[in-house]
């Protein structure tokens, strides 16, 4: 092999190898950017359908998404990501939350396939296909068997990527829903009549108050970097580059951020005497509305069509099910 072809395989190598990383973060930093984070991960007040139901509601439907997915051929996994989709133009600003919603879709299935695609052994694609032929589009350089790569990129390996991929893509989508539709408080009184563990419950509700001030936080430190010179004199295509250095070094300000918003954390958990009594009573009732039956109604249909669909041969079972 002579010069040129070997500089050849060792750039589109290093460009596909670079490709599953580099474009999730172009679309994370470029496209959603931290204030995109920070709406899907707030609660904004709205009158439209799913702020109307239930926290309990919007829980039992991220477990049937999840138990739909998990189940079923990928295919249906992908519809349901379609149609949770659809429902984010029912939100707050919902052309902006929708364009969101297809940023961080696209990102989670580029990088989930590309996760899998080089590593998956060929013996998982042999079982997954029903096949002993993989069909290789590219061969990767020896060394990048230290990596964990395959020796070969086979149209096989990204189709199972890409199909494991549409079981994460809806199950994120409507845990998102609960989040952004629902206040913390309203989930803490349903999770305690759930009877939920209370230490997991505060946990949870602390996670979801916390995640939307530590992309505020990183905002706030990259942007002042920013100011400082950081990627002054970068075009519009290596400033992206700066996005990571810009984050590392986000990362002590944000800890020491955390750590404080802790303290604060559990003097407001001590003066409101959290756990002083085994119950507690609320001020304000969580209760079922038409809007809850009919999700209920919707996610009832949607079990029992996965059911039929599993009958009908199109669950999770050893062997090819088709592109």
């Amino acid at each position: 092999m002579d010069i040129i072809s070997i500089v050849y395989v060792n750039a589109v190598s290093w460009f596909l190898a670079l490709f599953g990383i580099l474009l999730p973060i172009l679309l994370i930093f470029r496209a959603i950017g931290l204030t995109g984070f920070q709406e899907v991960t707030r609660f904004e007040r709205g009158r439209s359908f799913y702020y109307r139901l239930n926290p309990a509601t919007k829980i039992a439907l991220g477990l049937v998404v999840t138990t739909i997915c998990a189940i079923t051929i990928w295919w249906i996994g992908l519809i349901v990501t379609v149609l949770l989709l659809a429902t984010y133009a029912n939100l707050n600003n919902g052309r902006r939350k929708l364009a969101l919603g297809l940023y961080l879709t696209f990102a989670t299935a580029i990088g989930s396939m590309w996760t899998l695609a080089p590593y998956t052994p060929y013996s998982i694609l042999d079982t997954a296909f029903h096949t002993t032929v993989l069909r290789s589009i590219w061969t990767w350089p020896s060394y990048f068997g230290i990596m964990g790569y395959q020796p070969n990129l086979t149209l096989q390996g990204i189709y199972y990527g890409f199909q494991v991929a549409t079981r994460f893509t809806a199950v994120i989508l409507s845990a998102l829903i609960l989040v952004m539709t629902s206040t913390p408080s309203e989930i803490l009184r349903t999770l305690s009549k759930l009877k939920v563990p209370i230490p997991l419950t505060f946990a949870l509700i602390v996670a979801m108050r916390t995640i939307p001030r530590v992309f505020d936080a990183i905002s706030i430190s990259f942007n002042v970097q920013l100011m400082r010179g950081l990627g002054a004199n970068a075009n519009s295509l290596t400033r992206v580059f700066y996005y990571i250095p810009g984050a590392i070094g986000a990362i002590i300000p944000v800890m020491v951020y955390l750590l404080r918003g802790a303290k604060n954390i559990a003097i407001s958990a001590d003066t409101r005497a959290f756990r002083a009594f085994p119950t507690r009573t609320y001020m304000y009732d969580i209760s079922f509305s038409r809007s809850d039956y009919t999700m209920i109604g919707i996610m009832i249909a949607g079990l029992a069509l996965s059911v039929v669909a599993i009958l009908l041969g199109f669950g999770r079972t050893i062997g090819y099910q088709g592109f």
